[in-house]
């Protein structure tokens, strides 16, 4: 097992590689899940500033 893990001595360099792509992921996902947060907050400011207009200019057909 301790062979395969040092990875005919490369381990070091194979496993902080992994270690740093998982962090990047993690990273990546908290940011994303923050712009998301963001754009959807500024989504509904966007319509709540746009002011009650009647049916008909809606683009219904009624």
């Amino acid at each position: 097992m301790l062979d395969w893990l040092r990875m005919g001595g490369y381990g070091f360099y194979v496993w902080s590689s992994y270690g740093m792509l998982a962090l990047a992921i993690v990273v990546e996902l908290f940011a994303l899940r923050q712009r998301r947060r963001t754009a959807q907050r500024r989504a509904d400011e966007l319509r709540a500033e746009q002011p009650l207009r009647p049916a008909h200019f809606r683009g219904n057909s009624e």
